[in-house]
């Protein structure tokens, strides 16, 4: 399984406009942080996305064109969906599958009714919405995809697993019953807003925390903001089996 980080800042991307930090000034490409998102090419060989933000057009012009086979929303945050009217090219492919938990789904049929309508106008994303439902493993052709329980503040949304690699953002808090569904990964990639506390994102602090209680092989943190810091300087300091993610981190899992 081939991991690919397209994206790993928070809903302001770094730079944030308007600041002049050391971060958002530095020369650093690892600083430059697009919206949260990821790619999963799984050992069977589906290609899935993790959320679809607004910077997913630039993000996939990376990368080879080719079949997206679901995509996996963890919730309804614009910066986590606002790039999905931008799945109009891979609809050359056929539809592609869209994957939410119903609140969320409810949410996407809102802001795109254009793409759910019966008889749609030519061009529009060819979109075929799917709802989730929480430990009930969704297949992918040869891969199951689990949908598990995070809070995002006082906001139920999902993070996935696959195998032994699991996907989390926007996370502030772990619901206790989902602990031992996230044990023995070896790849856990889960998210560390800044240094200080926030209401409704990890910290870095609660992410190490996370990390150590979930035990998995390798972690990969993601979602930064400015707030974490320049890359070299936080990378220094973490475990040797954690890294600090940047945009286009390719990783085998």
């Amino acid at each position: 399984m081939r991991l690919t980080l397209l994206g790993t800042g928070t809903s302001t991307g770094v730079p944030q406009v308007g600041c002049g930090c050391k971060v958002c000034r530095s020369a650093d490409a690892r600083d430059r942080r697009l919206r949260c998102s990821a790619l999963v090419d799984t050992d069977g060989g589906q290609r899935l996305l993790f959320d679809c933000g607004p910077d997913f057009r630039a993000q996939m012009l990376a990368t080879d064109f080719r079949p997206i086979d679901a995509v996996f929303i963890t919730h309804e945050h614009y910066d986590h969906i606002g790039g999905l009217d931008d799945l109009r090219p891979f609809s050359v492919f056929g539809q592609v599958d869209v994957y939410a938990e119903a609140p969320c789904a409810a949410h996407l049929r809102e802001r795109l009714p254009y793409c759910f309508v019966e008889h749609k106008y030519p061009g529009v994303p060819q979109i075929a919405l799917h709802d989730v439902r929480l430990h009930e493993p969704v297949a992918v052709g040869g891969t199951e995809v689990v949908p598990v329980r995070v809070m995002h503040g006082r906001l139920p949304i999902v993070g996935y697993r696959v195998g032994r690699f699991a996907y989390l953002t926007d996370l502030s808090t772990l619901p206790e019953e989902e602990v031992s569904r996230l044990e023995g990964l070896d790849c856990l990639v889960v998210n560390a807003l800044r240094l200080e506390p926030h209401p409704s994102h990890q910290s870095l602090a609660e992410a190490l925390a996370l990390v150590e209680r979930l035990r998995p092989r390798r972690a990969v943190l993601t979602h930064m903001s400015h707030g974490i810091g320049l890359h070299r300087d936080v990378e220094a300091r973490l475990p040797e089996n954690i890294y600090l993610g940047y945009d286009g981190l390719i990783m085998d899992c």
